[in-house]
């Protein structure tokens, strides 16, 4: 069977997805139970708003070569830990960009132990961040875990993490990681909220519901995904397919 390093290359550099909007492709991390941690790619999203202040979105490592391009690119201004899964390299940016104001979702602090000892915001309402006029947040909150999505209102770009995950068969590099991709319905081109991931919105059904229907509401073009292929085009059809267990 052909290996595959299951990365998205080039990794560690900006990469255009509309108008002041890019991504960088990080290293490939190991998640999940003892025995059965499986390979998640990882994203990054950076956002150029007025007066060239990043948004900077679910940071992976900050090499040498992507500091001095994000340097090129803007000044950032705020860092985001959209998850309490998603925090891992915030503190290098931190140390790099001391100017910029850290924003974690609920459960961060709880999830990251020792590793942030800075002082933080929090990222758990919908407005009065001064990102406003460019950027909604919506927090999706789960029983274990709450999300924070996002909406770029110029680009018609939705930044999501977690609550879609779309593996591609052919980065999964053994036949168990494809096996467990399928059934945990996240497997390309049919991504969707993982299942166990669900289990956190069981008693939360009618928010989460609500929550889909205010980002298509907003009518995004394209989204962004941590984790697998994203979607360049259509967005609002593939938040309709990818929810369909729960709007319909």
């Amino acid at each position: 069977m052909r290996k595959t390093s299951g990365t998205y290359e080039p990794v560690n550099t900006l990469k255009p997805v509309a108008a002041d909007v890019w991504v960088v492709d990080g290293p490939i991390i190991r998640f999940g139970p003892r025995g059965l941690r499986m390979p998640f790619p990882t994203r990054m999203t950076v956002i150029r708003l007025a007066g060239d202040a990043l948004f900077i979105h679910s940071p992976t490592p900050l090499v040498p070569a992507l500091a001095e391009e994000i340097g090129r690119t803007g000044r950032p201004a705020w860092i985001i830990g959209p998850s309490r899964l998603h925090y891992w390299w915030i503190p290098e940016w931190r140390s790099a960009f001391r100017e910029a104001r850290v924003h974690l979702a609920p459960r961060v602090r709880e999830q990251a132990g020792g590793r942030i000892d800075f002082p933080t915001l929090p990222l758990e309402r919908e407005s009065d961040y001064p990102w406003d006029e460019e950027i909604a947040t919506l927090p999706v909150a789960g029983s274990y875990m709450t999300e924070v999505v996002f909406f770029h209102h110029a680009s018609r770009t939705l930044v999501l993490t977690d609550l879609i995950e779309n593996f591609e068969r052919e980065k999964l590099d053994s036949l168990l990681m494809r096996l467990l991709t399928k059934i945990g319905g996240v497997r390309d081109p049919d991504g969707r909220m993982p299942y166990d991931m669900r289990l956190t919105f069981r008693e939360r059904k009618p928010e989460l519901r609500a929550a889909v229907e205010r980002m298509i509401a907003w009518g995004p073009e394209r989204i962004l995904l941590a984790h697998g292929r994203w979607y360049a085009q259509d967005g609002v059809g593939e938040l309709r397919r990818a929810f369909r267990w729960l709007l319909r």
